[in-house]
C-alpha cells in the first residue's frame, strides 16, 4: 500500500470520533490511542498530546469513556481507557453522522467536478 505523503489537520469534532473508535478495540492508553490513530491512518494523522489528552479529558466527563490506572507494557502505571455503554451507543450515531455527511459531500464534489470537465 501507498504511504501517505501529507498530513491533515482534523476538522473540529473528528478527534473525538476517532479517539472512540480505535479505544473501542479494547481498553488502551494515550500514548497509545496516538499511536494507533497514526498507524491506522497510514501515518497521515498526528495527534499531538495538547490535543489528545484535553479530548480524553472531555470524553471522560462526557462519560463515554471510563479510564482506570494500570501498568502499561514499559511496566509503568497508565490510564487505560475504555468505552461506556453511554459511549458505544455515541460512537455508533457519530459514525452513522460522518458516513452521511462524507456521502453528501461526496456528491457535491462529483457534481461540481462533472460540471467543471
Amino acid at each position: 500500500m501507498k504511504k501517505v505523503e501529507s498530513r491533515f489537520d482534523l476538522p473540529q469534532g473528528t478527534l473525538d470520533l476517532l479517539i472512540m473508535r480505535v479505544v473501542a478495540l479494547g481498553p488502551i492508553h494515550g500514548y497509545a490511542i496516538a499511536q494507533r490513530i497514526q498507524q491506522m491512518s497510514r501515518e497521515a494523522l498526528q495527534v499531538q498530546q495538547g490535543s489528545l489528552y484535553p479530548a480524553l479529558h472531555r470524553l471522560e466527563y462526557k462519560k463515554l469513556l471510563t479510564a482506570n490506572w494500570q501498568p502499561s507494557e514499559t511496566g509503568r502505571e497508565a490510564k487505560f481507557y475504555e468505552l461506556t455503554v453511554k459511549g458505544r451507543a455515541h460512537l455508533e450515531a457519530e459514525t452513522d453522522n460522518w458516513k452521511r455527511l462524507t456521502s453528501v459531500v461526496g456528491l457535491i464534489l462529483r457534481e461540481t467536478a462533472e460540471g467543471i470537465s
